[in-house]
């Protein structure tokens, strides 16, 4: 992961009851960093090596997003995504992705009952709380589109019928870069709808001997399976209303708006930032304000989200990829030739 990433241990201690954002409104934040770092701490219990990771997982559920993780297989992506729904006793299914995976298959399908001479509904598995699509880019384009009003809008449409999902409501979807064959690449439409990407990478000695002892004794994944909750949705829906009270300067908004602005003219890119890509970036940020104990968003909220939320939606031009220019390297070139703005000035 980019070095521009960074994560910040929230205060443990001394934590005020309340902060106020920039227009005097209290807000309950320290309750926010109690709970979103308890949260944390349990996943870490069967998640090792991978803090930075598992930060930015909980950063993206309260921002209301949703996540790719792409990396090589065995570094505990999927491991991740259930640890998280178990840490706050979310409704948790799993999909895996294959070449002849319909979108029935994820959607659901209607059923002719004859008992009762009508069709009956059956969801599939995205109507949950927590939705993990393993191996997404497995899976034809047809299905993969089928998750893009359920994504955007957090509903599903079959057969001219609309069905609210759940909420919360959070699609996990990993996906093996190393494989070519007989994979799908994810389309621009449907990368955008991800408010984050991340690469786990390999853990250190240390972590990985913890995950010897903790994971060794059985194949089947029982450290997860027995991982207790620490949270209930209802914190979860108390920090979300928390992170959509922290108040962003307009100066603030200007430098994301100028970010943005940045990226649709850079010379290396074929496709800039959307304006869902800003929306992303600002939600993120809010939700980063909130886990260090802030009632407001700084610039450096959104400087340290920048890579995880906007290079996998940005679009090198066939120039750039033949100079080997990377989508990292952009990101790092704009932060560094937009002004950051002071605060407080």
């Amino acid at each position: 992961m980019s070095s521009a990433s960074t994560t910040t241990a929230a205060p443990t201690s001394s934590v005020p009851t309340s902060q106020d954002n920039f227009y005097g409104e209290s807000l309950d934040v320290s309750r926010f960093v109690e709970t979103f770092y308890r949260i944390t701490q349990n996943i870490e219990k069967v998640i090792h090596g991978q803090r930075e990771a598992v930060y930015h997982t909980l950063l993206c559920l309260v921002a209301g997003g949703h996540l790719l993780l792409t990396d090589a297989p065995g570094v505990g992506k999927t491991s991740l995504a259930k640890a998280l729904a178990r840490s706050l006793n979310l409704e948790f299914r799993r999909i895996q992705s294959t070449p002849d995976l319909l979108p029935s298959d994820v959607l659901g399908v209607n059923i002719w009952h004859q008992a009762n001479q009508e069709f009956v509904f059956h969801p599939g598995p995205v109507f949950s709380n927590l939705v993990l699509v393993d191996e997404i880019n497995r899976t034809s384009p047809k299905t993969q589109s089928a998750l893009l009003e359920a994504m955007a809008e957090q509903q599903a449409t079959i057969e001219g019928t609309r069905h609210a999902l759940a909420s919360p409501f959070m699609v996990v979807a990993t996906q093996n870069p190393l494989e070519q064959e007989g994979t799908y690449p994810l389309p621009e439409s449907q990368l955008d709808r991800f408010l984050m990407r991340l690469h786990f990478g390999y853990p250190d000695p240390a972590s990985e001997m913890m995950i010897l002892n903790t994971h060794g004794k059985s194949p089947s994944g029982d450290a997860i399976d027995n991982l207790e909750a620490v949270a209930t949705e209802g914190d979860l829906m108390a920090m979300i209303k928390v992170r959509e009270q922290i108040s962003i300067d307009v100066e603030v908004q200007r430098y994301l708006i100028n970010i943005a602005a940045a990226t649709r003219q850079n010379p290396s890119l074929m496709l800039g930032m959307s304006p869902r890509a800003t929306l992303s970036l600002q939600r993120l940020a809010q939700a980063r304000a909130a886990s260090q104990n802030r009632g407001f968003v700084i610039p450096d909220d959104a400087k340290s989200l920048a890579h995880v939320a906007l290079c996998h939606r940005l679009v090198l031009n066939r120039d750039a990829q033949r100079r080997g220019v990377t989508r990292e390297a952009v990101v790092d070139s704009v932060l560094q030739s937009v002004p950051v703005p002071l605060l407080g000035t």
